[in-house]
């Protein structure tokens, strides 16, 4: 049993110079492929997390851009509902305007009417009241009036109503 824990000096060496044998074997043909596929690996991993970062980079500027795209949206839509208010205020207060004008221009233009008939119907009533003063006096005279006396009668009475106004 202890023979079999003690090396064999004659195997060990055979195995030693194998071992390097193989090892050079494998150094000069296995190796360099495998060596190169880990490289290229390396550099594919490389890449594609500079790819990522860049991509990453590119998607925060965009969104960046997309914020600052969208509070200028924000802000022109409010400026624009501004400015829609504003100019319905102004409409308003010019249809308000217009319509007071012209509440205001019928008030005077019916008292212009109102004093033209008021006007005219004294002078009718006028013309009649010295009708009836020529007719009375001439039954009260008991003669008609001529022309020259009639227009006289009628302007006295005419100054006569002219000053009690």
């Amino acid at each position: 049993m202890m023979e079999n824990l003690i090396p064999n000096w004659g195997q060990m060496i055979y195995a030693t110079i194998a071992f390097f044998i193989l090892f050079a074997i494998l150094s000069k043909f296995a190796f360099p492929p495998v060596v190169k596929m880990l490289e290229e690996r390396q550099a594919k991993i490389r890449e594609s997390i500079e790819k990522a970062e860049s991509t990453r980079m590119e998607a925060e500027r965009l969104l960046e851009e997309y914020k600052k795209q969208i509070a200028d949206a924000r802000a022109e839509a409010h400026g624009i509902v501004e400015q829609g208010r504003k100019v319905g205020e102004t409409m308003k207060d010019d249809i308000v305007t217009k319509a007071r004008d012209e509440a205001t221009a019928m008030i005077a233009k019916a008292r212009e009417e109102i004093d033209a008939e008021k006007r005219k119907a004294m002078d009718e009533l006028t013309g009649h009241v010295a009708d009836l003063t020529v007719s009375a006096a001439g039954r009260v005279v008991g003669k008609s009036l001529n022309e020259a006396d009639h227009k006289r009668l009628i302007e006295e009475y005419l100054q006569e109503i002219g000053s009690a106004k």
